[in-house]
């Protein structure tokens, strides 16, 4: 469970360093200074949906707009829902699973069928909080089996006659729909959810909303006129999608053998995120901040300081094309030595 008010995104990390490393800078490159047109395949737009079109509809234009082939968004809204929808650009689009999954709020009006007192409704939202069990409603894009989703914080904002306006945090997957229907029923007078915005997805948060308006003059402007910076400050690396994510940073001398598909061996790593768990799905980087591989933590932190041998975690998926780092390994009895 997060604290209060938080997303389990938005939980602090420290950097604990385990060994002293260097980063050659004849290799590789540092996210915000890629050439422009590896910038925008490896991006994230957090794009601002309007009310009206689709999810799908809204990753199409981003895709259009910028001429990438793929353009994939971290979880759909529906048509009259507004707000955050960060989508992922060309060779980014690998990482939008590790970015759907992230905790989502929303802020939403809920509509009573009938005038209640305030203080048992707010009672009531806050009985909300925690893990609570919901079957997904008829319209929806999955099957329709009962599912326990977190709600992470439920907080009433404002109540004004029958209308009720809260914002929830909660896990992925997390019908507000649902959950309005819900909240009425055990008030005992009815409801409905009349109108409804995201406000924040993972790590990505109002501040950084960018209209479709703006990502289409940004790239006018750089086409025409050759300036590249609007369009570097609409678009973001990748690396801010997963930024949410435990991290290990990498020895430039590890980086080639796991984006060959070896398992990261401890002696690889230089740095690490203070709270990792094993099992945890985690974020591989470079010591410049590149993405290289998305992975399942085999060792939790103590385990990773304290040992100079074995498995720190096995890549999921690889998000570094190989030969961008040189070879540091090599192959020994079917083992990969770093």
């Amino acid at each position: 469970m997060s604290s209060a008010g938080k997303l389990p995104s938005e939980t602090e990390r420290t950097l604990v360093r385990k060994s002293g490393a260097w980063t050659n800078p004849a290799y590789g490159c540092y996210p915000e200074k890629r050439p422009i047109l590896e910038y925008i395949e490896k991006g994230v737009v957090n794009v601002d949906k309007p009310k009206g079109p689709t999810s799908h509809e809204v990753a199409a234009w981003v895709k259009a707009i910028l001429g990438v082939n793929t353009a994939g968004h971290a979880g759909s809204l529906d048509p009259k829902v507004t707000g955050l929808l960060p989508t992922l650009l060309g060779k980014a689009t690998k990482a939008v699973p590790a970015l759907r999954l992230s905790g989502k709020e929303y802020v939403c009006l809920l509509r009573l069928h009938r005038d209640m007192p305030p203080k048992l409704v707010r009672k009531v939202c806050e009985e909300f909080s925690g893990p609570i069990y919901q079957v997904p409603p008829i319209k929806s894009a999955v099957k329709r089996v009962l599912r326990v989703r977190t709600i992470y914080y439920i907080e009433v904002l404002e109540i004004e006659g029958s209308s009720v306006l809260f914002r929830v945090g909660c896990e992925a997957g997390t019908y507000i729909r649902k959950l309005c229907h819900d909240i009425g029923m055990a008030l005992g007078c009815g409801g409905h959810m009349q109108e409804l915005r995201r406000t924040k997805a993972g790590p990505f948060t109002e501040r950084t909303l960018v209209t479709l308006q703006e990502l289409k003059d940004a790239y006018v402007f750089w086409k025409e006129e050759g300036d590249e910076s609007e369009l570097r400050r609409v678009i973001r690396p990748m690396e801010a999608a997963v930024s949410h994510l435990p991290k290990i940073l990498l020895r430039d001398s590890a980086v080639e053998a796991v984006c060959s598909g070896a398992s990261l061996a401890v002696p690889g790593v230089t740095s690490l995120d203070s709270n990792i768990v094993k099992g945890d799905l985690i974020a591989l980087f470079t010591l410049k901040g590149e993405l290289v591989a998305l992975a399942k933590a085999e060792m939790s932190t103590e385990e990773i300081i304290k040992t100079s041998t074995g498995f720190a975690a096995t890549s999921t998926r690889v998000m570094m094309v190989t030969g961008t780092y040189p070879k540091g390994w090599a192959k020994k009895e079917g083992n990969v030595q770093l």
